[in-house]
């Protein structure tokens, strides 16, 4: 029975922590598909790209710890947020520069 319990507890924590980062990750693969299509069309350099995908990587990390606990909360969901606004405002900064791909 307590078997049970605990089976139950840590299915409705997993679908919690799902639901609580459904925004985050669809975010972030938006910045994923522009940072792509950036590089592809040339509008990124291959050190921006480098750049943006470190930063990419920085969130992800975020992400992880945040969710490590079982609870993301409003003050890590806050972080999380300030990162990707940051992020997205760099991607567009340096797709728009006059910078030429090599």
């Amino acid at each position: 029975m307590k078997k049970i319990i605990i089976l139950g507890a840590f299915i409705l924590t997993a679908g919690l922590l799902n639901a609580q980062t459904k925004n985050v990750n669809k975010r972030q693969e938006n910045q994923k598909e522009r940072i792509r299509q950036g590089g592809k069309s040339g509008e990124l350099t291959k050190k921006e790209t480098k750049q943006v995908v470190k930063q990419q990587r920085d969130i992800r990390k975020t992400k992880k710890v945040a969710k490590a606990d079982g609870v993301v909360t409003r003050k890590e969901k806050a972080i999380i947020h300030k990162k990707q606004t940051a992020a997205s405002r760099n991607i567009k900064r340096k797709k728009n520069n006059d910078k030429i791909r090599k």
